[in-house]
């Protein structure tokens, strides 16, 4: 009898916590506005998505749509290295990488405990087994880094990697259909590979590579593969002209809601970009710094380990 009454009371506190929470948040987010009666909300935001967006208003707005102002309390100024840690897919897709390298990359997710080791395709079953027994799972490259690769390639790449021991994959959708407005073709291309992912059960990223389109092709990259039933949506193959920004996150974010997931990838240089990323929305980070960004969450100086190139 006891224990049932301090689980109701237990119970009872948390969900007072959560109401203070959701009553704090509902303030900030107003006075930030502008608010000041019963007027529209609106009024107080500029909608940019431009260098502004660190200034606007519209920031705290866009956050708290997506759910992120949680993420933004567990993971602040005083979050662990294993916080940060479990967001990053420590990642190695450069052409030339060797097979000790791709030893190292594991040995690296092994010890800080990321989210996954993401490789080429040629690499998935030498990372698997690198990884056997340590609970770190391995993510690959579908129709990488061009996206220009037919739907049915991609598909079979993803069931051969997945056959490998891949439990991610991270496919680039079809740019140049996009940026032509055959939506439809883009959509199928992503559907094809969520397919094969889902029938083994992986979680399957769509790369929309924001560097190559205007917002409106980022938005409508975004609904295609949230119709097809993708997982995560996914900034960049870090091969383009520009990485994550903060201001695509955010519209990524907004686009997709809280349904998906939305990872940052391409140009994240240690902590500080981390953050300002998972603060606009980002759930996952895909970085060749991961064990930089770790260290740096501990305090420590950050070895010589990892590059700024994805």
């Amino acid at each position: 009898m006891a224990n049932s009454h301090n689980g109701s009371r237990i119970g009872s506190q948390n969900g007072e916590l959560e109401s203070l929470i959701e009553q704090i948040t509902d303030a900030i987010v107003h006075r930030l506005n502008g608010g000041d009666g019963d007027g529209d909300h609106q009024a107080g935001m500029c909608g940019c998505t431009s260098e502004c967006f660190n200034r606007c208003p519209e920031r705290m707005h866009r956050i708290v749509d997506a759910g992120a102002a949680r993420i933004g309390l567990v993971l602040g100024q005083t979050s662990s290295a294993g916080d940060w840690a479990s967001l990053i897919d420590h990642t190695l897709l450069k052409p030339e990488a060797t097979d000790e390298d791709i030893k190292k990359l594991c040995e690296e997710a092994a010890r800080y405990r990321f989210a996954s080791v993401c490789v080429n395709p040629t690499w998935v079953r030498a990372a698997a087994c690198n990884l056997q027994g340590t609970g770190v799972p391995v993510c690959t490259v579908i129709g990488f880094p061009l996206g220009a690769t037919l739907s049915d390639v991609k598909a079979y790449e993803a069931r051969r990697s997945i056959f490998d021991g891949a439990r991610e994959v991270d496919m680039v959708i079809n740019v140049g259909a996009l940026r032509s407005g055959d939506d439809c073709l883009v959509e199928h291309d992503i559907r094809a590979v969520v397919e094969v992912a889902h029938e083994y059960n992986v979680t399957c990223k769509v790369i929309i590579e924001t560097a190559l389109l205007n917002d409106d092709e980022k938005v409508r990259a975004c609904l295609a593969a949230k119709n097809a039933g993708a997982d995560f949506v996914k900034t960049s193959t870090g091969f383009a002209k520009g990485g994550a920004t903060v201001a695509d996150i955010a519209l990524m974010r907004r686009t997709v809601g809280a349904g998906l997931g939305v990872k940052a990838s391409g140009g994240v240089k240690g902590l500080d970009d981390a953050r300002a990323l998972v603060q606009a929305g980002a759930t996952r980070i895909g970085a060749s710094v991961g064990v930089k960004i770790a260290q740096e969450a501990a305090g420590a100086t950050p070895s010589a380990s990892g590059s700024s190139s994805y």
